[in-house]
């Protein structure tokens, strides 16, 4: 008998129907799945004496009918089967919104084979609010076991069971809902947690793994000089493979899924021509776009052995995982494209010093009649200051010291240009005021914006003893000179702002043992931790306690000093000076 007879119907006795509001209280008490179930299955057989029970419910993927609560099944039939709705009495119940109850399933063509030696079936529809949300099945080693009477009651079962399971499918929909929001919330702050590219691809396939129980997983960033998606992270099954083919741009579901810029999931790859067969085992896909400020940076695929597997809650959860790992991965590899430029700049920057101290003059002999001691420390790896010792003859000798705006390699660059410049205007013998004129002449004509420098030239003839001075907005230098140590007073426009500019020079008859020190201002304002600036005094003064010691000596005690002044802090600007001592 598939249905109830309205003539058969028999009045339900008072005991049942107490019974019945029992069970209703009882099936509610909880918004637990597992204990409704539970519940719902001893509460009925207070009713009915059972051998074999089963409440059914559908997936969310395919919709079939798969066994989520049971007494007296097999493992196999609990973990495997799927019914379709419409197939077996099961299913047939689930189609119709009607109870089924088959007396002897031999003779029911419909009967699916769950149990040995099975002769009778009811299977009874679970019905909220006129949507069929399951099945309640109970089968019997009796011929005709179920009773029109039974049918009648545990379709009233029925109607209290159905309830109390759509309020705690709701309630656990809602639970696991938020358990995944806080574990993508987690998963975010983990893939944000390393700046290594091949880090964050592997935390990728661990944290998906938590949410989606994939079988084959790959992630496929774009190489936009390809145009092409390369696989750069595949696990099948739990292994990790080396995954070497390439997917072209709009090709296959990985590339639909970039061209479109949505995810793709595709139920059933056999019917769907944009698939491209890498493993023969996939039977449905789902493709997921990495979207960083519109432009994709990959795509992350999965594949499954089993048709429909793929829900709207996968694609949803993917696809917020899809959006940080975006962001992590870009950041990563933004980071790794940064460390790599910045060891190039490293290597290159470690070049161009040891070009800089390789191309800084050699301090002449004694054949000029001066002890001399030059010295540069660098506040980075290359050095705005410059200096450069220039032979006018066989004993007349040219000094330059200077130091360029800015600091770094640009200003090292220009500085470069003003010593070649000087070089080549030093074969002339110039003055120190007409060289001063010459290379600001130079510069001018080509005026870089933010660029200038500023220069101290003077020339030594030995024969005379006579030192000659210019200075273009330099630090002036000192003059140890009848037992006092005083600045040089010369001033001047520094080079490379005004096109026509003149310059004062003066000219000094030296003793022996007369002191001149040319110094950048890197050493008159390096600063204690007190804000207080060294200063030119300090340099006099430093002169004139150590006029005895050679010129070697006076410069490496003038560093020393201002090196104990500021405490050892690195220097916030380059410290450059030339000791000049008559012999």
């Amino acid at each position: 008998m598939d249905s109830i007879d309205v003539n058969s119907v028999q009045e339900i006795p008072t005991e049942t129907l107490a019974v019945l509001s029992e069970i209703g209280q009882e099936i509610n008490a909880s918004l637990n799945l597992d204990q409704v179930l539970a519940s719902a299955a001893q509460q009925v057989r207070r009713l009915i004496d059972y051998e074999i029970f089963a409440v059914l419910l559908p997936e969310a993927s395919t919709g079939n009918l798969y066994v989520r609560f049971a007494i007296g099944h097999r493992t196999e039939v609990v973990e495997n089967w799927r019914i379709p709705v419409g197939d077996g009495i099961i299913g047939t119940a689930a189609a119709t919104g009607q109870a089924v109850r088959v007396g002897d399933v031999t003779k029911d063509r419909r009967y699916l084979p769950a149990v040995d030696q099975v002769r009778s079936e009811i299977a009874v529809p679970l019905i909220v609010r006129g949507r069929v949300i399951g099945v309640m099945d109970i089968e019997s080693r009796q011929l005709d076991y179920f009773t029109p009477a039974q049918q009648q009651i545990l379709t009233l079962v029925a109607s209290r069971i159905s309830t109390a399971v759509e309020n705690a499918r709701l309630y656990e929909s809602a639970q696991k809902q938020a358990e995944t929001l806080l574990l993508l919330n987690e998963i975010g702050r983990e893939a944000s947690s390393s700046l290594e590219v091949e880090e964050v691809l592997r935390r990728a396939v661990e944290l998906t793994k938590r949410l989606i129980d994939y079988q084959i997983f790959s992630i496929l960033l774009y190489d936009e000089s390809a145009g092409v998606f390369r696989h750069r992270v595949t696990v099948k099954f739990g292994q990790r493979v080396q995954e070497k083919s390439t997917v072209p741009l709009h090709e296959g579901i990985v590339g639909a899924a970039a061209k479109l810029r949505r995810p793709i999931a595709v139920p059933d790859v056999s019917l769907d021509p944009r698939y491209r067969l890498l493993n023969p085992e996939t039977r449905s896909e789902l493709a997921v776009p990495m979207i960083y400020k519109n432009r994709v940076v990959g795509v992350m695929d999965l594949e499954s052995p089993q048709l429909n597997y793929f829900t709207a809650d996968h694609v949803q959860i993917l696809s917020i995982l899809a959006a940080h790992l975006a962001v992590s991965i870009e950041n990563a590899r933004l980071y790794e494209r940064v460390a790599r430029d910045e060891n190039r700049m490293e290597r290159d920057l470690h070049a161009a010093r040891r070009i800089q101290g390789a191309l800084l003059p050699r301090v002449p002999g004694p054949e000029f009649g001066l002890d001399i001691a030059a010295r540069v420390v660098s506040s980075r790896e290359l050095s705005g200051d410059l200096y450069d010792l220039l032979r006018y003859g066989p004993h007349d000798l040219g000094i330059a010291l200077g130091d360029v705006s800015g600091k770094g390699s640009a200003a090292a660059l220009y500085g470069a240009v003003a010593v070649g410049t000087l070089r080549s205007l030093g074969s002339q013998k110039p003055r120190p005021a007409h060289m001063l004129h010459a290379l600001n002449g130079f510069l001018g004509e080509r005026l870089i914006e933010g660029r200038f420098m500023t220069l101290c030239f003077a020339t030594w003839q030995q024969r005379q003893r006579r030192l000659r001075v210019a200075n273009a907005g330099q630090e002036q230098p000192l003059l140890l000179h009848g037992g006092h140590c005083d600045k040089i007073p010369l001033t001047g426009f520094p080079l490379g702002i005004f096109e026509d500019v003149t310059y004062d020079e003066r000219s000094f008859i030296l003793d022996p043992n007369d002191i001149v020190v040319f110094y950048s201002d890197g050493i008159g304002d390096a600063q204690s931790l007190h804000g207080e600036f060294f200063g030119s005094k300090r340099v006099a003064q430093m002169v004139t306690e150590n006029q005895h010691v050679s010129a070697d000596g006076i410069a490496d005690r003038i560093l020393e000093l201002v090196d104990s002044f500021s405490s050892g802090q690195h220097p916030s600007d380059d410290r450059t000076l030339i000791v000049l001592k008559v012999k």
